[in-house]
């Protein structure tokens, strides 16, 4: 069967004005009463979902920007469903190191992404998932996003330049017939920097760019020759049989101006994991320039399983 979006869950670059990145760890429960209250959820989360857009819908025919993925870890998937077959690329992340920097891996069972331009439906979607989990789980990290001016990340330069067009998106982001019994699934990395905003503020928007490989304003790439030898865009690049290879990536700002914890979570959706960790290991061994200045906080690979089959799961289907 050919890839179909329409029955993905929102695996795509679509910040929205409010965002909420949510994991949750299970607590320590009988295997049977976590594996019934997911069978639960997930039949929950779509009406919970089809609800909100309803609500969050305007009289003149506007539709409702609420965009909800929300995935498992490996973890997850072997403590809940041990008897059923995975995802072919679903891993626990261990982690990448490269000669000078490394990127820790975090726990994490339960992940999810909720955005939307009112940031009282992501709030609302938020607790109402929480009303059917909070007594199975436990909150690792819950961190509040925004959109920037001009879909800047908070560094201040355009995110997502590289990231696939929407009209293209769908065979980046979401798994084929390769693994047809996850097809129309993704794997979502989630990786949360926090950076040193002083540091890179002081320095001179010719070096910023130089770092970053494009111009801050005008967002045009610059010649190869005018970019830092470990400039963002150089070491992000992952290439497979002399072809690069892409993700759907998002640059989410989130910050605590009064306290000065500012940072970035980083959502990258792809098909292929490898290529995905593919570009994280390079990042590592080419010192990407902005791990000068950052503090990699947190970092899991989650698989959003498609619309299809959380319904089957909600059906008993897995075990």
């Amino acid at each position: 069967m050919p890839i179909n979006p329409k029955v993905a869950q929102d695996v795509w670059k679509d910040i929205g004005q409010s965002v909420q990145f949510t994991v949750l760890k299970f607590k320590d429960l009988p295997q049977a009463d976590l594996h019934q209250a997911i069978v639960d959820f997930a039949d929950r989360s779509q009406a919970i979902i089809r609800s909100l857009r309803i609500r969050d819908g305007k009289p003149d025919g506007t539709p409702s920007t609420l965009k909800v993925a929300f995935g498992f870890s490996n973890h997850a998937w072997d403590l809940l469903f041990p008897n059923s077959a995975k995802p072919q690329e679903l891993e626990t992340f261990t982690g990448v190191a490269g000669p000078k920097y490394q990127m820790p891996a975090t726990e994490g069972d339960l992940f999810f992404h909720i955005r939307a331009n009112n940031q009282a439906v992501v709030f609302e979607a938020q607790t109402q998932f929480m009303k059917f989990l909070s007594d199975y789980t436990e909150v690792l990290d819950s961190t509040q996003g925004f959109r920037y001016f001009e879909g800047r990340a908070i560094i201040g330069f355009i995110d997502g330049t590289e990231a696939p067009a929407p009209e293209d998106a769908a065979d980046y982001a979401i798994i084929g017939d390769e693994d047809a019994a996850f097809e129309n699934g993704s794997y979502a990395f989630a990786q949360k920097w926090r950076h040193n905003m002083d540091f890179w503020n002081k320095m001179k928007t010719e070096h910023q760019e130089k770092a970053v490989g494009r111009e801050k304003f005008t967002d045009l790439e610059l010649d190869d020759d005018k970019k830092y030898e470990n400039a963002h865009n150089v070491t992000s690049q992952y290439q497979k049989d002399g072809e690069e290879q892409k993700i759907i990536r998002m640059n989410v700002p989130y910050s605590d101006p009064a306290t000065g914890n500012t940072g970035t979570y980083f959502m990258g959706y792809s098909r292929y994991w490898d290529v995905t960790k593919g570009m994280l290991q390079n990042m590592v061994d080419k010192s990407d320039f902005l791990l000068t200045f950052s503090e990699l906080l947190t970092g899991q690979l989650y698989f959003i399983p498609s619309r299809d089959t959380l319904a089957q799961i909600a059906d008993g289907d897995f075990d």
